[in-house]
């Protein structure tokens, strides 16, 4: 079979992996059901062409072992016999309905048209027909894929059967790998600029695959196997909502948006990772120096937790966190040990699942060497759909960030410095963090016992609410040290005034 063998000949060893990973899922569908009881959902576009080829060899495979020939089988004996199901649109791209139907002839599969929606068509064609099972070309990363597993059961509400997703792990580097090494035909729009095709109103061609030089005034596109990022394989996909609000400027009682962000205190959650930490064993240096480093650039630091090195227990967390503060900054835990439960208690606080990741394996094969990787390296198993790499010159291995959690991989204080930096300068390049007005601060020193200064400090913190005021001793018998911060220097000093007099002149002195 002309597949099996053009994997199994090249050198890509990633490709095999994930060659034979979806085989044996297509098999094992084969035995679990007849062939009367599963089909095959095709769309023309690359996934599914992938799919249906990897169906052929997979039948191919199962036939050959089912008939234990050691032999090439005949045409008749391998012919495929899969249902088939396209899902026929009227917003459909003609170059889509044609390659279908090319496609459908060149391999005569037993095609059976559905002019309905997804769910309404499966609703009719299940009602008329034996099948259990349908194989999707449904990846990490699609819109639909969130929770799914190789065999997932459809969701409620939906008529009953079996989603069997062969090629839930692959990359959009893996299905460009396969389509080239295994030299099939696929849709001409690929060759064309674009990256991911939906309906004719909500998809162009991918801008990161313009020619800027091109002969004459034509706009022209590499091909989409020339898409150097696959996490932007949906850039392609035009935006429902035109408007931007990135682009208005709005105001707020007279305020312009640009001075509110200035004045607000954005919150952050600091949480660490560690069951050494909390034994005593390790002495955390990291959180501390973390929440120092976010108050200097004018946040405020809500919570600072060790947690245990439980998955449970980060997803609690992280879960309780994300929703009550603008940004969480979590650290350790990280790497491919049973006691590194952080990325997977993340993926647990969104609800998503740990997937391959293949960019950030590739970073970690630089490092470590493919031998030690392997073909499923555990560190690259990011939580699916909401993991953004944080990618820097000066970092060998990028950071992560989940939505509104970024994942440090600091262990000490250089590290941290490191990649405080980098943070800093994606925050003022691409808007990664907000960076307001930073704090301002006056420390006052007194020999006056706590009793004294107890109720004062308590009347000026209700006069000014937005202040924060703190207290402490440098030793047991020292003087006492009261800082007043806040983000309008004019309040802490009307604070200030309001406090000396309140004693004796010369009760407090104002530190340098």
């Amino acid at each position: 079979m002309e597949i099996h063998k053009a994997i199994t000949d090249s050198d890509d060893r990633r490709l095999k992996t994930k060659y034979n990973n979806a085989v044996y899922v297509i098999q094992r569908a084969l035995t679990l059901y007849n062939i009367e009881e599963v089909a095959f959902s095709f769309n023309g576009g690359k996934d599914s062409t992938v799919l249906l080829h990897l169906l052929r060899a997979g039948y191919y495979l199962h036939m050959k072992e089912r008939m234990r020939c050691d032999e090439e089988l005949t045409y008749n004996q391998c012919k495929f016999p899969i249902r088939t199901i396209y899902f026929e649109s009227t917003s459909a791209f003609p170059e889509i309905n044609s390659f279908t139907y090319e496609t459908a002839t060149k391999y005569n599969l037993q095609l059976d048209i559905i002019s309905q929606d997804f769910k309404s068509g499966l609703e009719g064609l299940l009602k008329t027909s034996p099948i259990r099972a349908i194989f999707l070309g449904v990846r990490i990363g699609d819109p639909t894929a969130v929770g799914q597993e190789l065999f997932s059961p459809s969701s409620p509400g939906w008529p009953a059967f079996m989603r069997v997703n062969p090629i839930l792990d692959w990359s959009y580097r893996d299905v460009w790998a396969f389509l080239l090494n295994s030299k099939v035909p696929y849709c001409s729009l690929y060759d064309q600029g674009y990256t991911s095709i939906g309906s004719v109103y909500d998809t162009v061609p991918n801008e990161l695959l313009c020619d800027n030089n091109p002969p004459g005034d034509k706009v022209e596109y590499r091909p989409a196997y020339m898409l150097s990022d696959g996490r932007s394989e949906r850039a392609g996909r035009v935006k429902k909502s035109a408007q931007r609000l990135a682009n208005n400027v709005s105001q707020s009682n007279g305020v312009s948006n640009t001075e509110s962000q200035q004045t607000c205190i954005p919150t952050a959650s600091v949480l660490g990772v560690g069951d050494e930490i909390l034994f005593g064993t390790v002495e955390d240096l990291v959180g501390p120096s973390l929440c120092k480093k976010l108050h200097s650039i004018g946040w405020a630091v809500t919570q600072f937790n060790v947690l245990r090195s439980d998955i449970d227990s980060v997803a609690e967390s992280v879960e309780r966190q994300k929703s009550t503060n603008e940004m969480v900054f979590i650290y350790g835990g990280i790497g491919p040990l049973h006691s590194d439960a952080t990325l997977a208690g993340i993926a647990k606080a969104f609800g998503v699942r740990l997937a391959p990741d293949e960019e950030f394996e590739e970073y970690l094969t630089n490092i470590v060497g493919y031998q030690c990787t392997g073909d499923r390296n555990e560190m690259a198993q990011l939580p699916e759909g909401i993991t953004e790499l944080l990618h820097h010159e000066k970092l060998q291995v990028p950071l992560m960030k989940c939505q509104n959690v970024v994942i440090l991989m600091a262990t000490n204080l250089p590290e941290l410095d490191k990649e405080w930096d980098c943070l800093i300068e994606l925050a003022s390049s691409n808007g990664l963090l907000l960076l307001p007005k930073p704090f301002s601060s006056k420390y006052l020193t007194t020999l006056l016992s706590d009793v004294e200064v107890a109720q004062p400090l308590s009347a000026l913190r209700i006069e000014f609410p937005d202040l924060s005021i703190g207290c402490h001793r440098k030793s047991r018998h020292g003087q006492l040290v009261i800082t007043l911060k806040g983000k309008d220097e004019a309040k802490i000093d009307l604070a200030t005034e309001g406090l000396f007099k309140k004693f004796k002149p010369g009760a407090f002195s104002v530190e340098k």
